[in-house]
């Protein structure tokens, strides 16, 4: 089985479309950043003066393609690093793809009137301290746990 995005190939473009489509939707301040310490992909913008930090996971992504494809030195020809270094390669793309996707997506929703700007994007709407408005919530444990593994945008 395949895991979705395995394949793309648009990596830093998927980028560039990211901020297309922020700006045509009227978003300014925009920039990214890859965090190798945290295996994170950071997008930030600002929308109508309301400042937004997206963050998605590279290293969750490449859990879950290891999972998916797990090493067997019988059948691969390269060594455990080497396999590891390939899901961070393939996520490090994958997930600028996703994250596209996701923007668009939300987007979509607010423009189409499915969802107000702060429903699409209020988990990841910054607070005057820095943190989203997702992080406050988790520090103050306003939210109930869930069971099982966290991943996804924050």
């Amino acid at each position: 089985m395949t895991l979705p995005y395995e394949s793309a190939t648009s990596g830093e473009r998927a980028l560039g479309e990211i901020q297309k489509l922020l700006r045509g939707f009227g978003c300014n301040k925009f920039g990214s950043m890859i965090d190798d310490g945290l295996g994170e992909v950071l997008v930030q913008f600002e929308y109508k003066g309301r400042p937004v930090s997206v963050k998605a996971s590279i290293k969750g992504y490449a859990a879950a393609w290891l999972k998916e494809h797990p090493y067997n030195p019988s059948r691969t020809r390269s060594t455990r690093i080497q396999h590891e270094r390939k899901a961070m390669d393939i996520a490090s793309v994958a997930v600028y793809s996703i994250l596209r996707d996701w923007i668009k997506g939300q987007i979509t929703a607010i423009e189409t009137g499915i969802l107000t700007f702060e429903g699409a994007f209020l988990g990841q709407i910054m607070l005057p301290s820095g943190k989203t408005v997702l992080e406050h919530a988790e520090a103050s444990s306003m939210l109930p746990a869930i069971e099982g593994p966290r991943g996804g945008v924050n």
